[in-house]
């Protein structure tokens, strides 16, 4: 018992430091997601506010601060209150003989770097569709997924717009991906975290942007609205689910662009009984809507 608290302490306070020293610039900058965060947001909006898909949609869309805030929360604040929790895991799994050694599929210690960083990449990001498809297939998982489906104008800081739970799903099965490959994450993994993130804001962002033929690899904005629509085909519980790479949606044939205007309503039905505020967001999902 001892150990699991020293591990939820420990974990909670190394992490507490950790941000706080990115604040004031005390890591190195590849691994300073806090101001890496502010620096993709700002250069996300700015193309919003350049080159605007839905044009007479306000720069402060609806939701606005509300979605910034969210940003902070689930990147940073809800990281530090769950971290000691995942240093608890990590203890009870060696205690019974459960490391990343022993689950590793594929040996990448021989790989070059950036063959190791595509894996690694590839590999996350389908755990993240797979994860998404569950949040939508599933009502349990879907009341809490309602929360990032509420946005009802889109914008780059509506990526990271999603309820708490979501990070206790998502967390441990990119750990179980990352423990298939040994345990590895590469010294230069801060490339495929930044990616993913710029990413996910292009994909939320009031930018018509298709990537050309590359649509059929990487996800984008039309693609991703469509996503978010508040009518969606007839006997389908989603449609894009993808996270950065539109691949698997077209592999699994999930795939949906009707048209490109962009000017689709986004919601979904009975999405005018989510509350308004954050702290009503927070406990939202735990009981059934009486719709």
């Amino acid at each position: 018992m001892e150990n699991y608290l020293d591990a939820l302490i420990n974990g909670f306070l190394s992490t507490t430091k950790w941000t706080w020293k990115s604040i004031l610039f005390e890591v190195p900058w590849y691994t300073n997601y806090f101001w890496g965060l502010i620096v993709i947001s700002l250069l996300v909006w700015g193309l919003e506010i350049l080159f605007p898909w839905r044009k007479n949609q306000s720069i402060f869309r609806r939701d606005f601060w509300l979605d910034a805030f969210y940003m902070f929360f689930n990147f940073f604040l809800f990281a530090i209150i769950i971290s000691g929790v995942y240093d608890v895991l990590k203890v009870l799994f060696g205690e019974i003989g459960i490391t990343a050694k022993s689950l590793a599929l594929i040996d990448t210690s021989s790989w070059p770097v950036w063959a190791e960083l595509l894996l690694f990449f590839f590999i996350l990001d389908f755990v993240q569709w797979f994860t998404h498809v569950c949040l939508h297939r599933f009502p349990v998982l879907w009341r809490f997924h309602q929360v990032h489906h509420s946005v009802k104008e889109m914008g780059f800081a509506a990526h990271l717009r999603y309820h708490w739970m979501e990070n206790i799903l998502y967390k441990p099965l990119k750990t179980f991906g990352v423990m298939l490959l040994g345990g590895f994450e590469p010294e230069q993994a801060y490339i495929v975290h930044f990616a993913a993130i710029a990413i996910g804001h292009f994909n939320h962002a009031n930018i018509k942007l298709t990537w050309g033929p590359l649509k059929y690899i990487f996800n984008n904005p039309v693609m991703h609205l469509y996503h978010h629509a508040y009518t969606l085909p007839r006997g389908s519980f989603g449609v894009n689910f993808g996270i950065s790479l539109s691949l698997w949606d077209y592999i699994f044939r999930t795939n949906y662009i009707p048209e490109e205007s962009g000017t689709i309503p986004l919601g979904y039905p009975g999405d005018e009984t989510m509350p308004k505020s954050f702290w009503g967001q927070l406990v939202y999902g735990f009981k059934k809507s009486k719709k």
